[in-house]
């Protein structure tokens, strides 16, 4: 009888297995799902989306189809350090899963995409890091460098933006690593190198973007070759006080239904920024009005339409930016 006696090997083993195999397979699902979601609702986004987040996505399904291919074909017993390393494993699987779906940008709707089409007034030209908008008839010397807001469409403040370059201004948007501003501090070198005849800028940005456009901006206002000349503020605030090493005019554009920079958080900016910093706050605006990409997460309930909202925010920007250059 003992040698009929069902060996228990096989099923322990397989139970030891299954007991890490079962998670591993449905968090590699997990993934696939992911990515796929993600794929669906911003597919235009990711089009044209610095490279780094596709890559990220791309690297991810990989990963997930060959974990589901080789706990299939070949599961690992999972017993001793080899279980504990598989949960380790598992933990930031599932870790990772939750920051490439928060990741997912906001993608730009209309009028943002008809302000993508170049005419006989502006040229558009777009490269995998960044979106240039050019007059077609040449323009000044001045330049415009904006960060977007987190995760957002770089392709969203084309329309917003536009009205500065058919005033004479190139303007250059990054397409942020990520859609993180702090990934993107580079990019204003770069954009200065591959415009060697714009020999000033305005460094703007907004919400996190203003941010990190207000640490640029401090960085290269003395610079002795194409400097910056002014930080334009869309719904933003620096992360500290450059109230004495920042030497240009600052323009903070906010709105008072704002409810991520909100209204106070602006007011708290002032000691932050020197004394000379203009503040123009449009009444009714909301924070994912200074783009064009939908609601946002968190936002206030907007009393101005977007039309109405981006007309004055536009008419602030290039008010203060031809004050600048001119």
């Amino acid at each position: 009888m003992s040698g009929e006696t069902p060996s228990t090997t096989g099923r322990d083993g397989a139970g030891r297995t299954g007991r890490t195999t079962w998670p591993v397979l449905v968090t590699a699902v997990a993934a696939l799902l992911v990515v796929g979601w993600v794929s669906v609702t911003a597919w235009d986004a990711l089009v044209h989306a610095h490279p780094a987040y596709p890559i990220l996505l791309a690297a991810t399904a990989a990963g997930a189809a060959a974990t589901i291919v080789l706990e299939i074909l070949r599961p690992t017993p999972a017993t001793g350090w080899r279980r504990v390393v598989r949960i380790a494993l598992l933990v930031l699987a599932v870790a990772w899963i939750g920051v490439i779906g928060w990741l997912r940008p906001h993608s730009a709707i209309e009028p943002a995409l008809l302000a993508m089409t170049s005419d006989e007034t502006v040229d558009v030209v777009e490269t995998p890091t960044s979106i240039t908008l050019a007059p077609a008839s040449g323009g000044d010397r001045t330049g415009v460098f904006f960060q977007p807001g987190a995760l957002v469409d770089a392709r969203a403040y084309a329309a917003v933006l536009r009205p500065l370059v058919e005033a004479g201004n190139t303007v250059v948007i990054a397409k942020q690593p990520l859609g993180i501003a702090f990934l993107a501090l580079p990019a204003f070198d770069a954009a200065r190198a591959a415009h060697p005849d714009l020999d000033r800028w305005v460094l703007g940005g907004h919400s996190l973007g203003g941010t990190v456009a207000a640490m640029q901006a401090d960085a290269a206002d003395e610079d002795a070759d194409a400097p910056a000349i002014g930080l334009l503020l869309f719904a933003s605030y620096p992360a500290g006080d450059v109230s004495q090493s920042l030497t240009v005019p600052v323009d903070s554009i906010s709105g008072t239904r704002d409810g991520l920079a909100t209204p106070a958080k602006i007011e708290d900016s002032r000691a932050d920024l020197p004394g000379t910093a203009r503040f123009t706050v449009i009444v009714g605006a909301s924070h994912a009005q200074f783009g064009d990409y939908g609601p946002q997460a968190g936002d206030g309930i907007p009393e101005l339409t977007d039309d109405e909202a981006r007309d004055l925010i536009s008419e602030s920007s290039v008010d203060f930016v031809t004050g600048l250059s001119g």
